[in-house]
């Protein structure tokens, strides 16, 4: 596929999306009804297309392939600090509990301290890698106390069924999952660590040239946020029969944070600058950012 052909036009009323296999787009995806509403704003076709995590999401976006997506707060960071045509469109504020740092049933460690040494596995780029740096500075270590094994969440799984990982750091359904299947025993959630958000995100060129149709994307996005927290059980059975998994996991998922979609405020763009700081002075990430550069406030206004 030609990446560079598929930078979107001002006003184009084609409107690529990225989604992950849960979350409110999947719920909108499932539904049917965005495509509808933004016909009123001049949109002719929606075009869904599934990421398995963030950072390769938002790597289509910087390509020109997607317009926008949602993902947790660090693929952002990257993009960002790598200098990356994006924006913050929206936030979705959440618990932390549907993210973990798991250990393999039967294994002997008790804290992240036990993981000096060991192999460690998570997604770079991705909300597990901010989660390990947290996780092991608060235990008195870094990255490089660890044996870090980068992969992207199927893998991750696959290399811990096997035994091949001391501890994995993942997020739901990936975590659930793990629970139900392998016997995964979680020893930190995010929820004992900063607060995060996870956030909508569109590519500038979508944002600067279709500024209402962004708008009312995220209006129709909070709509269906709306509707799922409202119909639990509906949301659940739409997500399992998209998503392939099944209704009791699902449910897990769901149990651990609310569905949202809510415009920026300061305090969450304060949020996300204390997680880019913990890359910046991790040495992780090239540059210090600054994340109000890349925070768009349309929706606020028309909110």
């Amino acid at each position: 596929m030609l990446l560079d052909a598929c930078h979107p036009k001002a006003g184009s009323s084609r409107v690529r999306i990225g989604y992950q296999r849960d979350g409110v787009l999947l719920l909108a995806q499932s539904e049917g009804r965005l495509e509808t509403e933004l016909k009123a704003v001049g949109v002719t076709g929606v075009e869904w297309i599934l990421f398995p995590s963030g950072p390769p999401l938002l790597e289509a976006m910087r390509a020109g392939a997607v317009d926008f997506g949602a993902t947790g707060e660090t693929p952002p960071i990257f993009a960002q600090a790598g200098d990356a045509p994006l924006v913050y469109a929206a936030a979705e504020p959440v618990t932390g509990a549907g993210q973990a740092l798991l250990i393999p049933r039967g294994s002997t460690v008790r804290s992240i301290a036990e993981l000096k040494g060991r192999t460690l596995g998570f997604t770079p780029g991705s909300t597990s890698h901010l989660f390990a740096l947290q996780a092991l500075k608060g235990a008195g270590l870094t990255l490089n106390d660890v044996h870090q094994v980068p992969l992207s969440p199927p893998d991750g799984a696959a290399a811990f069924a096997k035994g091949a990982l001391d501890g994995w750091i993942v997020w739901d359904s990936y975590f659930a999952l793990a629970e139900r299947d392998l016997s995964a025993r979680p020893i930190l959630t995010a929820n004992q660590l900063p607060g995060t958000s996870s956030f909508y995100l569109a590519s500038k060129a979508f944002a600067d040239g279709s500024p209402k149709v962004l708008s009312a994307l995220l209006t129709s996005l909070s709509q269906s946020a709306q509707r799922g927290n409202a119909r639990p059980d509906l949301a659940i059975r739409t997500i399992a029969r998209a998503s392939g998994l099944s209704e009791d996991i699902v449910r897990i998922s769901r149990r651990r944070g609310p569905f949202a979609v809510a415009p920026l405020t300061d305090a969450l763009i304060a949020r996300q600058q204390v997680a880019a700081d913990t890359f910046s002075e991790a040495g992780v990430i090239p540059k210090r950012i600054r994340v109000n550069d890349a925070a768009w406030r349309g929706w606020m206004v028309a909110a």
